[in-house]
């Protein structure tokens, strides 16, 4: 639902009309909210990873003991268990060593907020949009149930992931492939 929010939104700008979902108008209060839900998790991952590796004394802790794979494949260990534990699936490589204080604690602090932040942000863009009046549908109301809007919503999707796990995937198999 919140592509589709942004979707709308976005066809909302195309046509110059104010943006609305379900007889709610769409401002920019709920565009943030839908934003920050989105950019949760892929902030955790790579806020993490960069962590283990850029604070000196966690990155020599991380290379020598948890790391069994050394070069892009160990980094792209660390960044699988943080795509992990932010998105509470629980699996990770077989050659990172994840029982560590720092591991612990840091993986722990990404699934306490991979879990709770976006149902806050969730909580919060539907209190947002029951405080609202609804409204009728007007001849500027983007229709959001024929193929036009499929293939907006299709366009809005494709180009929401890739940006958001595109230096993911930069940082992990693609440099792995390269090396």
């Amino acid at each position: 639902r919140l592509l589709a929010i942004i979707a709308v939104f976005v066809g909302g700008l195309l046509v110059g009309r104010t943006p609305e979902y379900l007889g709610k108008r769409i401002g920019p209060r709920e565009i943030k909210l839908a934003s920050l839900y989105i950019l949760v998790t892929p902030t955790l991952v790579l806020v993490g990873t960069a962590m283990s590796f850029a604070i000196p004394g966690i990155r020599e802790d991380v290379e020598s003991t948890s790391i069994l794979n050394p070069g892009v494949h160990g980094m792209s260990e660390v960044l699988y268990a943080f795509t992990s534990a932010s998105n509470n699936n629980g699996s990770a490589f077989a050659g990172l060593t994840a029982n560590t204080p720092w591991f612990n604690t840091a993986l722990g602090i990404a699934m306490l907020l991979g879990r709770f932040l976006p149902i806050v942000l969730v909580l919060a863009l539907v209190g947002s949009f029951a405080a609202q009046q609804r409204i009728p549908a007007t001849s500027g109301t983007l229709p959001t149930h024929r193929p036009q809007f499929v293939g907006l919503l299709l366009t809005v999707t494709v180009i929401v992931t890739a940006l958001t796990y595109f230096p993911v995937l930069a940082l992990g198999p693609l440099a792995e492939g390269l090396v």
